[in-house]
């Protein structure tokens, strides 16, 4: 069940509380500090604005060694023996990325003895044993509205080619062949649906302001706190407070929230049976918010006509996740695409920019912005995410 606050647009809206500063002064000896992100290969090497890999590094080595810092930067993240693993033990700061997350569950933060600060280049957490870094007095940060737009921009894309039954066409063209009839019975227009946003915070509310020009017959949201007046009024939008009322009355839904426990397998079977026959579903926020196996199922029967994300319950996800290869009655609906929405080249520079900006106002003993602290020395200091 979800609980009174579990899908909270204060935290994504900009309501937080102030943070305190930090009351630990850089060490006089230098930090050891590790980096999880993915390789990016011959595409690294050829376009340095890929700073989330591990050839570009975010962009901070020079800096962070100018000021006496070590600097680990490694994609090995997986097992006893992983670079994870190993130099957890004595890294004073861990970064990692919601794109390719080094998931520090407790067991793997009760064996980081130094380990002050948990940095998020990206927006999302949940890779992280949040309630264990309570407990443990960790600082969890994150790089907040770094890529809100872009990931608005990837919903609404992922929106029009499933209701356009665009990848079975250009699928289509692949193939050499041209039969007009087989894409128009399953393609439709934006224009005259219900649309609705599981979730109205930074990201869902930017996805209403981005299909109200399509002449929607309604905007509806779900979300434990309503908008404000004046940008509910602005779109228009309408909250609904029931989860199946909500679902069984969209044409058309995107999922905008955090995962917690709270939002965990939250589209499910049960839920699915609820859904409009033949809505269409996308998801950007978090894949295990999706249950794989049921919307598989859900896809193949033609209760959903399509779904379209780039999150997956495990990244990279494994070559035989039925997200890969599911379809609809008609051969088509699957929108699924490797974790990149959020990580454009314009993102990228924004989270790289925020990530260097955590790290000096932590070197200098400074407040962190509000916005980017998940959990500060006294708990977690945000709506999105709470103990449970």
């Amino acid at each position: 069940m979800v609980t009174e606050g579990a899908i909270s647009i204060s935290a994504q809206y900009g309501s937080f509380r102030n943070a305190a500063s930090f009351n630990r002064q850089a060490s006089s000896r230098g930090l050891k500090i590790i980096a999880v992100l993915y390789k990016g290969g011959n595409a690294a090497k050829e376009e340095p604005r890929l700073l989330g890999t591990v050839e570009n590094e975010l962009g901070l080595r020079p800096w962070l060694e100018s000021q006496g810092h070590e600097y680990l930067v490694s994609d090995d993240k997986e097992g006893s023996q992983s670079f994870l693993n190993k130099n957890i033990k004595d890294a004073d700061i861990v970064i990692t990325t919601p794109f390719h997350p080094g998931y520090l569950t407790r067991e793997l933060l009760d064996t980081a003895k130094n380990l002050k600060v948990c940095v998020t280049a990206g927006v999302g957490s949940d890779h992280v044993d949040l309630n264990a870094a309570v407990d443990k007095g960790l600082e969890v940060l994150e790089v907040t509205g770094s890529n809100v737009t872009s990931v608005a921009e990837h919903v609404v894309m992922s929106m029009l080619l499933l209701v356009r039954n665009f990848v079975p066409a250009h699928e289509m063209i692949e193939r050499g062949d041209w039969q007009v009839s087989d894409i128009a019975r399953n393609a439709f227009d934006l224009e005259g649906k219900v649309i609705g946003t599981i979730g109205a915070g930074r990201i869902g509310y930017r996805v209403l302001q981005r299909v109200l020009p399509f002449g929607p017959k309604e905007l509806v949201y779900y979300d434990y706190n309503a908008l404000p007046d004046a940008a509910a009024k602005t779109v228009g939008a309408r909250r609904i407070d029931d989860l199946k009322d909500f679902v069984s009355q969209c044409d058309v839904i995107t999922v905008n929230a955090p995962l917690h426990e709270g939002t965990r397998n939250l589209i499910n079977a049960d839920l699915l049976k609820h859904f409009k026959k033949g809505a269409w579903l996308v998801n950007t926020a978090r894949g295990a918010i999706a249950n794989a196996e049921d919307v598989a199922a859900a896809l193949k029967s033609g209760q959903l006509r399509g779904y379209a994300g780039d999150v997956w319950n495990k990244q990279p996800a494994p070559k035989d996740h039925p997200w890969r290869y599911m379809k609809n009655p008609l051969n088509g609906g699957n929108g699924m695409v490797p974790h990149y929405s959020g990580t454009t080249l314009d993102a990228q520079k924004r989270y790289a920019d925020g990530t260097r900006q955590i790290l000096e106002n932590y070197f200098n003993n400074k407040p962190q912005e509000a916005a980017n602290i998940i959990v500060g020395k006294k708990g977690y200091e945000t709506g999105s995410y709470g103990k449970r």
